[in-house]
């Protein structure tokens, strides 16, 4: 095997690898938005560029902050519905009231054809 030969076998392989790396699943949209500032939401939709296999993928809401409580600790939310959509992207988490004016952190993660987990969170707030 030459070395020209050994170099194209190597950038190939490189390429194809760098490839697989960037098809992880990606937080694409969310409704509340990433830092928005909304009134009285019922649910939550995070929306992903692939779809998602839902065994392996899901999202915690935790209260942050609620206003005249200087000192409010984290509070995770519990009953939350999660509903996916038909074609395996959108994850909707539904409340079964509005949600309380507070400030909100929503940590997901989900796990695409490559079944490597990845994970993010944003911020939103309650007015």
């Amino acid at each position: 095997m030459t070395n020209r030969f050994r170099a194209a076998l190597f950038a190939i392989a490189a390429f194809a690898t760098s490839n697989a790396a960037l098809a992880h699943t990606h937080l694409i949209a969310s409704a509340p938005a990433a830092n928005a500032s909304v009134a009285k939401p019922t649910t939550i939709s995070l929306s992903f560029d692939e779809k998602v296999m839902p065994a392996f993928s899901g999202a915690d809401v935790v209260m942050t902050g609620m206003p005249g409580m200087a000192n409010h600790q984290p509070m995770k939310l519990s009953g939350l519905k999660a509903n996916w959509s038909a074609d395996g992207k959108t994850l909707t988490l539904v409340a079964g009231r509005a949600f309380p004016v507070g400030t909100y952190q929503v940590t997901w993660h989900a796990a695409g054809a490559d079944t490597h987990r990845m994970q993010g969170s944003f911020t939103f707030s309650v007015k």
